[in-house]
């Protein structure tokens, strides 16, 4: 039984056009040479993306006091004493002023990201009068998580330059359940067609390390698949005390990296993308980076702390924080 020359077979495949299944998304993360699966995740990144890296920073528009039940969420009202920040919407010259810096130091796209579980009309206004700001100062793209927003709310929002919408199903529609109460995926779906529909594209994915199986994260790779998302953030859970997940196990590197790759190989035109909790598998950064990944969130996040700085990312990932 030759192993290597199915993974070859697979990755020919993938590369020429082609689909995996689940057998053999299973295959590849029981595979015993993980080196060999992140070399051949790495080809299918570089065939479908060659060195374009696409990167993105966040700011946390709307802080804290989330009556949503989600686990993992230190701005959850259900957590206690996360030392989170409450505040009702940022000022705005200080969102002007970090796009602005972001956009200096070369990244690509900038989004403002809000608690709860959607905005009121008022609310989505104060960030569209952010975004006209941040278009008259900047070139940078923009995007929004902002919840779950109607029709009217996401044309707005496009019609202020908002390219991109972004709403995680967290993880495998079959593990969501056991996670959150207060809303359900088919309603975050339902926001995602609509952001679609008036023309946005999606950046939909989730966290890893909450309790799921590998199987949930097969599951949940071909879900994304389906629904044919651009852009696919995999977070790395941060326990962080107070919430309900902050004994939850540590992944090993390999679990990380082996999950990255098989996100890949599911999704090879997708950016798959490195989002929170990078901190935990950082000091093997020369093998996440060639395990077919070829995005990622640069900087701070919204609770945690993403990096030292935007520049030593933008180092990371061969690209100038001096593009000018």
């Amino acid at each position: 039984y030759n192993y290597i020359m199915d993974l070859k077979s697979l990755t020919e495949k993938v590369i020429s056009g082609g689909d995996i299944n689940i057998d053999e998304a299973r295959f590849l993360v029981n595979l015993p040479d993980k080196k060999l699966l992140y070399q051949a995740a790495d080809a299918i990144r570089r065939h479908f993306h060659q060195d374009d890296f696409d990167t993105c920073s966040i700011i946390n528009a709307k802080s804290g006091r989330c009556p949503e039940d989600c686990k993992w969420c230190a701005q959850s009202v259900h957590a206690h004493t996360t030392g989170v920040d409450v505040y009702e919407f940022i000022d705005k010259q200080k969102a002007v002023d970090m796009a602005a810096n972001n956009a200096r130091k070369g990244v690509r796209r900038f989004s403002l990201v809000t608690s709860g579980k959607r905005l009121t009309d008022k609310q989505v206004d104060k960030a569209i009068d952010i975004y006209d700001e941040i278009n008259r100062a900047t070139n940078i793209k923009l995007c929004a998580s902002m919840g779950l927003l109607s029709e009217e709310q996401l044309l707005h929002l496009h019609q202020a330059g908002v390219t991109h919408y972004h709403c995680n199903i967290e993880t495998a529609p079959s593990f969501f359940p056991t996670l959150c109460t207060s809303h359900t995926l088919e309603q975050k779906l339902e926001t995602l067609r609509l952001a679609k529909k008036v023309g946005m594209d999606v950046c939909c994915g989730g966290i890893i390390g909450m309790g799921e199986s590998m199987e949930h994260r097969i599951e949940m790779a071909f879900f994304l698949r389906q629904f044919g998302v651009f852009s696919i953030p995999i977070n790395v859970l941060m326990p962080i005390p107070g919430t309900k997940l902050e004994n939850a196990k540590p992944l090993s590197h390999d679990e990380i990296f082996t999950s990255f790759a098989m996100f890949r190989f599911v999704n090879p035109k997708a950016y798959i993308r490195m989002a929170g909790g990078r901190v935990k598998y950082w000091d093997q950064r020369a093998t996440s980076l060639h395990c077919g990944v070829d995005a990622s969130i640069v900087g701070d996040l919204l609770t945690t702390i993403g990096s030292k700085s935007i520049e030593e990312d933008m180092e990371a990932f061969g690209l100038s924080s001096n593009p000018n």
